[in-house]
């Protein structure tokens, strides 16, 4: 079973998680890069608000070719409770029918339960089954502990099955 790995990081954490699951779990890795300016107080402001409408954005890579995939992970931080923009655009684009689908979310606080909701919502109307989900914490957490927080997620969540 092929698996790719799409997904969305602005400072890092992210990254370094989906790195980790790609190597683990010997997937393939697709970073979404946002063409918008997210940086600064006020264009982090405006960018939660974005998410909040799920609103679009210009994405690199604009698409993604998911044949020959039979597992898709889709990976993002969580801005005020929602996913980022660039991750609901690449969903939007992608053709999902028949494809199960594990969604994950990075998070300084406690509410990834409305981004893994929105994300589900998303995928299930584009055709996709969710097969599983999870959120890992990355408040004050040395790259060590995300590292070692993925790899407990792993085995939790018994991810080398998909």
């Amino acid at each position: 079973m092929a698996k790719v790995i799409i997904y969305y990081s602005q400072g890092g954490k992210t990254d370094l998680i989906a790195r980790v699951l790609g190597n683990r779990l010997n997937a393939d890795l697709v970073r979404i890069h946002d063409l918008k300016n997210r940086e600064g107080f006020k264009n982090k402001l405006l960018s939660s608000l974005t998410s909040f409408r799920e609103s679009k954005t210009d994405i690199v890579p604009a698409n993604v070719d998911l044949t020959g995939y039979d597992t898709i992970y889709f990976g993002t931080p969580t801005w005020s409770g929602n996913p980022t923009p660039a991750i609901l655009t690449i969903i939007d684009r992608c053709d999902l029918r028949a494809k199960d689908v594990i969604l994950f979310t990075t998070m300084d606080n406690s509410r990834a339960e409305g981004t893994i909701e929105r994300l589900e919502r998303k995928v299930k109307l584009r055709g996709a089954r969710v097969i599983e989900s999870f959120a890992i914490p990355t408040k004050n957490k040395t790259p060590e502990q995300l590292v070692n927080d993925t790899e407990t997620m792993i085995e939790m969540k018994d991810l080398r099955m998909y």
